[in-house]
């Protein structure tokens, strides 16, 4: 596959929350950089934090644009994500099905077909005002 159609895949496998699905395409020590707060090294580790994901919130990605290093070791993705704040999440406001809609970035490194690097970025206070307004 090419790094676009991983990607692609990926993103697939997540609208779907197809997990098992969508950890096939990381590798087994992927790095995954949590937006405002840590890396986490791991397939296990991803897992969990999907899981714990999928707990607190209910997530449709709309909009998906892919662009990729010509070389295929890098992308890039930008992104709508619509959700709905399902389950409160330990140091955030109290959840009561607020819904949401945010501009995502997301920056991936490739190996031998797989994500070996996840990196997301979204803007937290706009989150934060969504939240709050609902």
């Amino acid at each position: 596959m090419t790094t676009l159609e991983v990607i692609q895949s990926y993103y697939k496998a997540f609208n779907e929350k197809n997990w098992e699905k969508m950890l096939s395409y990381v590798h087994d020590d992927v790095i995954h950089d949590i937006n405002q707060g840590e890396s986490q090294i791991g397939k296990q580790r991803f897992a969990a934090f999907l899981a714990h994901m999928e707990t607190c919130y209910d997530e449709n990605l709309l909009d998906i644009v892919i662009m990729t290093h010509p070389g295929g070791k890098r992308a890039a993705a930008e992104f709508i994500c619509e959700g709905t704040y399902l389950s409160t999440d330990s140091g955030l406001p109290e959840a009561s099905k607020q819904t949401y809609r945010l501009l995502v970035g997301a920056f991936f490194e490739m190996s031998q077909d797989k994500i070996t690097r996840i990196t997301n970025y979204y803007n937290l206070n706009e989150w934060l005002h969504q939240i709050k307004a609902n």
